[in-house]
């Protein structure tokens, strides 16, 4: 097994504070309405609320009967009183936060008068030891498609929580628009609020943007937690095995952090090495068993009071996993997964593109999957700078023939984000991008590089790959068991942007050598020295991603920080991975 321990690494702060924060705070809104009281509650914090505050815990201050609200608008209900002639105190509790249009719906609904209203301010909730989501999936659509702002306040609000309890920040790097949005939302709060001076938990922070790096999430998750979440999608830390999994009639949820032994072991392995792993943990596990043999009454008390219930949970979980791996096995062999991924890597390398195409359109006609048709028509794009106008005119009536008319807009929306776009006259600039690098990277031709800059606005995949060293040269052998980089998360066929950004980073404290990468980037990057801080802090870096992060990225960051003695704390506004993020994309009437 590969990459098991820690290279003399900081120990992470402990987030279960969080969570204490946010339950406080909760218990305190409901005792503002004393007695017995309904509690309904939007269907998307369903999962959230029960990881900061169980059934137990709201029976407790008094909630009589929890509703699940799906369909009908909360106002809706209270209409529905007034028409029925009930009279009720009602009390809207918005979370994150109230924004100023949710009075205006109030208002223009007529219940205005009828309510009051509050904020619940759980910003974050920790899903693992490294691990932090606003679980705000609309962030990724609402701030990169629709433009709205709104979310921006609210990712600084948790970075002010984060300062706030684990203390300050010493150097703050980023990239993207929205990523200094954040970081100047964060400072606003900061001088706004009171300021406490404390030995920092962790010092350094970097903020990016998933519109940086749209190539990492649309690849195939190949890590264990990765392909658990694009089949069987994990869902606030949590995930529910079905029939074919738990080899029962019944399903199973499951939690799944660092405290399943057997899980933590493998989430982060290559899927081809986790059955060794698994088969090798079931063999111990029936050694442990049958120790009980040849024992005395003394020890084999001992035995149960001390290790028996830790081995039945043990073997629980060993059961569940080894039937998801077999799961995973055969719906991936049903899909020519192999197949599959050699297409991808194909597309990353820019190799044999001809065929890649032939491959995507064979996926198209025979309608295998409408959402990863979608994917590797992204994929091919973002890669090979657009597609040519036949290409792209073909493609894209080919899928709208497969799977309908309705997604015309779905394509607007792709090429709008740079996903998805047909190439220009003269937009052809892989060649000849390396020869005008030279040329823009100079000041004196600051009007080439607007010119460059705007023409190529999207797509330099190929170029930044040759610069970052992103795709290992084909041919090379890559041994999945011992990986030598974090390019394993990949098979070994691609590092994934986002972290070769922060890596390099890091290693030269700031962007300083780096003009050329953040020039393809559109810019928009910073490095602020806010504090000094001399401590272990130095050690843990907290990576924020805003739009989303895929598991794989952090399996990657887990062991860049394994190879460079540090520990990475991962914050994300949602965790994602390619349906997730294309779905967000679909035209909502289609």
């Amino acid at each position: 097994m590969a990459h098991t321990e820690w290279k003399d690494a900081p120990g992470l702060p402990d987030f279960s504070l969080l969570k204490r924060l946010a339950r406080d705070q909760l218990i305190f809104l409901l005792e503002q309405l004393p007695g017995k009281k309904d509690l309904f509650i939007d269907a998307d914090l369903m999962s959230p609320l029960d990881r900061i505050a169980n059934v137990t815990i709201l029976k407790q201050h008094e909630v009589d009967k929890l509703y699940k609200v799906e369909l009908k608008p909360i106002v809706n209900l209270v209409n529905a009183d007034k028409v029925a002639g009930r009279f009720r105190r009602y009390k809207i509790i918005f979370t994150p936060q109230k924004f100023y249009a949710c009075e205006t719906v109030l208002e223009e609904q007529g219940v205005y008068g009828d309510v009051t209203t509050d904020e619940w301010n759980f910003y974050i909730l920790p899903l693992d030891d490294d691990i932090l989501s606003l679980e705000l999936p609309e962030f990724f659509r609402d701030n990169f498609l629709e433009g709205d702002q709104r979310w921006v306040t609210t990712a600084g609000s948790a970075l002010r929580l984060l300062q706030s309890v684990y203390g300050s920040f010493s150097k703050v790097y980023g990239i993207g628009r929205c990523a200094k949005m954040v970081y100047e939302s964060w400072r606003e709060l900061m001088e706004d609020g009171e300021q406490r001076t404390r030995q920092p938990e962790f010092a350094k922070v970097f903020l990016v943007d998933r519109d940086v790096d749209f190539v990492t999430p649309l690849c195939s998750q190949v890590v264990y937690e990765g392909l658990v979440d694009d089949l069987f999608r994990i869902k606030c830390g949590s995930v529910e095995f079905g029939p074919d999994v738990t080899s029962s009639d019944k399903s199973i949820k499951v939690m799944l952090n660092s405290q399943d032994k057997v899980f933590s072991e493998i989430r982060n392995e290559h899927f081809s090495n986790v059955f060794g792993f698994l088969s090798q943990k079931a063999k111990n596990l029936q050694t442990a068993y049958d120790k009980r043999r040849g024992m005395d009454i003394q020890q084999m008390k001992a035995f149960v009071a001390d290790e028996l219930k830790g081995l039945k949970q043990e073997h629980r979980l060993l059961s569940l996993h080894i039937g998801a791996s077999e799961s995973m096995m055969k719906k991936k062999t049903k899909q020519d997964f192999q197949e599959l991924l050699k297409t991808e890597h194909s597309l990353l390398e820019g190799f044999e593109i001809r065929e890649c195409i032939t491959y995507i359109e064979e996926h198209i006609n025979r309608q295998v999957s409408m959402i990863d048709s979608l994917r590797l028509l992204c994929l091919l794009s973002i890669t090979e700078n657009g597609l040519l106008s036949k290409d792209y005119r073909s493609l894209k009536a080919q899928y709208l023939q497969s799977y309908g008319i309705e997604h015309l807009l779905t394509f607007a929306n792709l090429r709008q984000l740079g996903l998805l776009e047909e190439q220009q006259a003269g937009e052809t600039l892989t060649v000849m991008e390396s020869k005008v690098g030279k040329l823009v990277n100079d000041k004196t031709v600051g009007k080439l590089t607007d010119a460059f800059s705007s023409l190529a606005k999207k797509s330099n995949f190929r170029a930044l790959s040759k610069r970052l060293a992103l795709v290992p040269k084909s041919g090379e052998e890559y041994d999945l068991r011992v990986p030598r980089d974090m390019a394993y998360v990949f098979s070994g066929a691609y590092i994934p942007l986002s972290c070769k950004l922060i890596e390099q980073v890091l290693e030269r404290d700031g962007w300083t050598g780096m003009e050329e990468v953040t020039r393809m980037l559109n810019g928009q990057e910073f490095a602020v020295t806010e504090a000094r801080s001399k401590t272990d802090a130095q050690r843990i870096v907290l990576v924020m991603f805003l739009g989303g992060c895929t598991f794989s990225e952090i399996s990657a960051l887990r062991f860049l920080g394994k190879e460079r003695g540090c520990r990475f704390i991962v914050v994300t506004t949602a965790i994602t991975n390619s349906s997730r993020l294309l779905e967000a994309l679909l035209d909502n009437s289609a």
